[in-house]
């Protein structure tokens, strides 16, 4: 019976020079190209018009050869392509690779996928600044795969109390990551970094660790003239505590205001929960001055003014502003209310976003009075834009 696979030997391998295919049988042949180098091919399908390169010479030996054509010819058995096989397995490969991305790859891949959108370049430096001050250290080097609750709470609880607005931007920046990562496949499984029905039971409200004191209040009455004032001056500053007067805000909910909480056409900012000392959503109406401030802004970053904890702070410090504090002017908004207005009580502290008495808590979850609260708030604006004191006593309709 004539030898059908094993023809070739050891000797006939080393010695063959001239450009050709040479039959090992069974599919295998030792091809030289024409340049002399040898390397090892499967041929099979209809009429071996198929060709599954087994490498070269010089790393794969003929005895090794001969065992990858044998598996060649088990998966034929099977009704398995060789080819088809061997790009299954290199995507897999590719697959687990991609798997055991680290985190400060992925953030750092993250980062350049949205960074063509941050205009502001000082939004792409924050976000790098405190992965890199709050997050590698903790987690950068392991698998992206890997991170757990576990691990983003050994991030969280060492800040979480000290420095809560910058955890809190931490929190979010690492859910957008993972969010990313597992969009890409890289890891699967719910987000770790997730806030509420999650992280909400782990830690505490940011209101509940801040440090209660007593702010320093402008009277309502000179609220005019201060913003007068803050207008003349240019910046992102000026325009960012303008907007936090006119809304009520509190300053960090105000410093962490994104685009994709606002809508101007709607004239609406809807903070999340989070975010906010209640734990729940809140509305804010925007007068046309609020709308106006927004759209003097630069576009591009995701952040609205892109700014950090202290710029409101020491703008007050070259104004040598040492008797107000930001947050003292929600004492000015509430004094205004109830001594220039008719503004039902509840309809003030919704817009303050405070928890109201029990009697009214009910009609609060099936609303939040959102169209009143909006004659307030241009009331409010209009008040601060105004040269003189204005008492506007058109609130009792809005009980």
């Amino acid at each position: 019976m004539a030898q059908t696979v094993g023809r070739l030997t050891e000797l006939n391998v080393r010695r063959a020079k001239k450009p050709r295919l040479y039959n090992d049988g069974g599919g295998l042949y030792l091809q030289i190209a024409r340049n002399g180098s040898k390397s090892w091919i499967f041929r099979y399908g209809a009429q071996g018009r198929r060709y599954h390169g087994l490498g070269p010479l010089h790393a794969v030996s003929l005895s090794e050869a001969r065992e990858k054509a044998r598996e060649c010819r088990r998966l034929l058995l099977q009704g398995d392509d060789p080819i088809a096989a061997r790009r299954q397995r290199s995507a897999a490969a590719r697959l687990e690779a991609a798997k055991n991305m680290s985190f400060a790859e992925a953030a750092a891949k993250y980062i350049k996928a949205h960074g063509a959108g941050w205009r502001n370049p000082k939004h792409r430096q924050q976000w790098a600044n405190t992965i890199t001050a709050y997050v590698e250290p903790v987690i950068g080097k392991l698998p992206v795969a890997a991170i757990d609750t576990a691990l983003v709470m050994r991030v969280l609880e060492p800040i979480w109390t000290t420095k809560s607005e910058t955890a809190s931007r931490v929190r979010m920046r690492v859910e957008r990551i993972l969010a990313w990562a597992t969009v890409h496949g890289y890891r699967a499984g719910e987000n770790p970094a997730r806030w509420r029905g999650h992280l909400d039971h782990l830690l505490p409200p940011l209101n509940k660790v801040a440090r209660v004191r007593h702010h320093s209040a402008l009277p309502y009455s000179d609220v005019p003239s201060f913003l007068a004032e803050i207008r003349k001056r240019s910046g992102l500053a000026p325009k960012m505590l303008e907007f936090c007067i006119l809304t009520a805000a509190r300053t960090g909910e105000a410093v962490g205001a994104e685009w994709d909480e606002i809508d101007l056409k709607a004239g609406v900012w809807t903070v999340p929960g989070d975010r906010m000392k209640a734990g729940r959503e809140h509305r804010v109406p925007l007068s046309d001055r609020t709308i106006e401030i927004l759209r003097s802004l630069p576009a591009g970053a995701s952040d609205v003014f892109s700014l950090g904890d202290k710029a409101m702070w020491k703008l007050l410090a070259r104004m040598k502003r040492t008797d107000v504090t930001v947050h003292g002017f929600r004492s000015s908004f509430r004094d205004w209310a109830a001594e220039l207005t008719d503004y039902p009580n509840h309809v003030v502290e919704m817009a303050l976003a405070h928890a109201v008495g029990d009697k009214v808590e009910a009609a609060y979850r099936r609303g939040d009075l959102f169209d009143k609260r909006r004659q307030l708030m241009n009331d409010w604006a209009a008040f601060c834009t105004s040269p003189r004191v204005v008492s506007i006593r058109r609130g009792a309709k809005h009980a």
